[in-house]
Order: C-alpha cells, then structure tokens, then sequence
C-alpha cells in the first residue's frame, strides 16, 4: 500500500509491504505469496538508487516482506526531482552532487520514525538498507539516523565528488562514529567505488573495532544485485549477497 508522512514541511511517499500472504501491492496487484508471519515484527526501510523507486525496489521490499520483515521502500523524489537520462551521465553525477545529504537523512529518520510507530512494528527493532546512491545514504544514516540496529549497504560510494554544503562528509570518514552494525557489499569490478576506498574502510573499522562486515565480490561491478540491468547484474553474487543480508537481518533484527 501507498502510504504517507511528513517530513520537514513536505509529504513524502513509501510503498509499504507486510509479511503477510494476503498483502497487496502498492497499486493493488497482488503481491508474491509470502509466509504467514504474526505482528508485530521488526521492519526495513528501502532507500533506492538514483533513478528513483522502480520496480526493482518493489521487488526488493516484497523479498524482505516475504523474509518476516514489515517493509518501507521509500521515495526520496516525492518532492518531483528529476535525475535525468541515463544517456547524460555527467549530467545525472551533478544532480547527485546537488542533492543535499542532510535534507536526505532528514526523510530517512522520518521513514523510520514512521515506521517503528506503525502498529505492524510497534516499537520493533529497524534496520536500513540502500542500493547505490542509496547505499551512500545507507553508510550515513548508519551514523546520523536514530533508532537503527542494522544497515545493508550495496554498492554505496564512500568518498563524494567534492565537499560542499550540499555534502559536508564523507561516508567513509563518518563511518568513524558508525551506531549500529553495518554489512557493506560491494563488486570487486566497480568503477564508481575505487577498491582502496573499500579498503580503507576495511582497515579502519578493523582499527577502532567497529561492528562491520565487508564482503567484494570478485567478478561483479556497480548494481551487480539490480536484476533489472542484464549488463551489470551477478547471479552467483546476488545471490550470496541476498542470502547474507537476510541472515545479517534476521541475526541483528529479531534478537
């Protein structure tokens, strides 16, 4: 179902699915059988790439509702923001550089706050997950959001083009004050995320001891898990990938 919330002064939007087998799409379809799960039950929040909430991230919250998991795929462009064509991308990298970091964690702490007062969450545990620009904002609201046990990060970038008042930080350096435990995907291939960045986080979380997990998978680049695009997606890395995050939920989420 389609549901709505405020944030600052505007309405946003959110899909969202319950694990429930009678549940139903968000435009009334019918959604994929699921197990019959009783409520309340702890909840995820979706946070999409940077084309938007397509298909693909239905789906991703329909596969997490049918894990247990009350599911919110939210929609950070209710406002009307346009990213662009994919035949731009240079002009698609300077909408994403424009797009103010705090006002983004801002709609991500008012999903969760709307989230955990639902009555299909009531107070459960909530965890986060982003795919791409979405994984960014993942990594940083792993450390500026409240109210977060887990976060799923794929394929999220850790360094911005340049800082400004629009990005004042960088995900890998907030990731310092890390709040919750973080499992971080990532391709070994991807020419958006260098590996030394992937590296550094993996030597500075091993430093300060922080509660993360990082996984590369070699052979896969960006999007390897966006089913939607043959030359990009990685089955075998999908997979594996999917299995951990349902693990890594179901391990930080339901204790």
């Amino acid at each position: 179902m389609i549901v709505r919330f405020a944030s600052g002064g505007d309405e946003l939007e959110a899909a969202l699915y319950l694990p429930e087998p009678e549940s139903q799409g968000p435009h009334g379809a019918s959604a994929l059988p699921r197990p019959a799960t009783a409520l309340p039950r702890p909840a995820v929040v979706i946070v999409h790439d940077v084309w938007g909430l397509y298909d693909q991230y239905h789906q991703v919250a329909q596969r997490l509702a049918r894990a247990g998991f009350v599911a919110l795929a939210l929609d950070l462009y209710a406002r009307g923001e346009q990213p662009g064509s994919p035949s731009d991308m240079p002009g698609v990298m300077k909408f994403l550089h424009r797009l103010p970091d705090r006002r983004v964690l801002a709609d991500i702490q008012a999903a969760l706050d709307f989230l955990g007062a639902r009555p299909e969450v009531a107070g459960r545990k909530l965890g986060l997950t982003g795919f791409c620009m979405g994984g960014k904002y993942a990594d940083l609201a792993a450390v500026r959001c409240r109210g977060l046990s887990a976060v799923v990060s794929w394929y999220g970038m850790l360094r911005a083009d340049a800082l400004d008042d629009a990005n004042p930080e960088h995900a890998l350096d907030a990731l310092a004050e890390l709040r919750c435990p973080l499992l971080a995907l990532f391709g070994a291939d991807d020419v958006l995320i260098p590996q030394r960045d992937v590296e550094e986080l993996r030597s500075r979380a091993r430093e300060r001891a922080l509660p993360v997990e990082i996984v590369v998978y070699t052979g896969a680049g960006h999007a390897f898990a966006n089913d939607s695009r043959p030359e990009a997606f990685r089955e075998a890395a999908a997979a594996d990938a999917w299995q951990r995050a349902l693990a890594f939920f179901a391990r930080e989420l339901e204790s």
